[in-house]
């Protein structure tokens, strides 16, 4: 049994696939699941990103996306679809990395995830070097109480991260305030109210699980 696990997060760069285009013509977020790659070499891919940013549309205009589905909720777009052209993460999943979280911003990737023994890891970098664009953020032992991603172990809606995240870039929590409530909101398109309380509910499970 191989007791040790690593934390390892990469930043990919210049990828162009479905997922890193969409989220920079709507220059929105854009939050996937782990990715299922078919024997076939295409990608089964479910994601999310703010209602009426652009990426659905984004999607459906790409020549690789087939079958896209997308499901609505006042806030948030859910984008279930086939893609023709993989993410090069596939590549690392290839060497053994686990995929726990993925995050497209503005063409650019994010991906974090687990990789046992610190012989995959060598593989793991490897396949990085090989592959333009790719570089390594951050590696670390996997604690006692990392075994999820962040927006999973504190149990975060995808709206709570993205009004969280954002309050943060804007320094709506520095002292002194940065942006107000109002500035946040209009960066996200919503109102204040619905900003105050994504964050406000955001705060209640935080604080929550680390005062259990």
């Amino acid at each position: 049994m191989i007791r040790e696990c690593l934390v390892v997060e990469f930043r990919v760069t210049g990828d162009d696939c479905p997922l890193a285009r969409a989220s920079a013509t709507a220059a929105a977020a854009v939050d996937a699941d782990p990715p299922q790659l078919r024997t076939d070499g295409n990608a089964l891919v479910r994601a999310s990103g703010p209602a009426n940013s652009g990426a659905a549309e984004a999607l459906d205009a790409d020549d690789r996306i087939r079958y896209l589905h997308v499901a609505r909720t006042d806030d948030r777009e859910t984008y279930r679809c086939l893609s023709k052209s993989p993410c090069a993460v596939h590549e690392l999943t290839d060497a053994g990395f686990l995929v726990e979280s993925a995050r497209y911003r503005d063409g650019e990737e994010h991906h974090r995830g687990a990789v046992v023994g610190r012989d995959v890891l060598a593989g793991v970098l490897d396949a990085a070097d090989d592959r333009v664009g790719i570089t390594v953020e951050r590696v670390s032992p996997l604690g006692p109480t990392d075994e999820g991603t962040v927006p999973t172990h504190w149990n975060l809606t995808p709206a709570q991260i993205e009004a969280v995240e954002a309050a943060l870039d804007r320094g709506y929590f520095a002292v002194p305030r940065e942006a107000t409530a109002a500035e946040v909101a209009a960066d996200l398109g919503i109102s204040k109210s619905a900003f105050l309380e994504r964050v406000h509910r955001a705060e209640s499970t935080l604080f929550g699980g680390i005062f259990d």
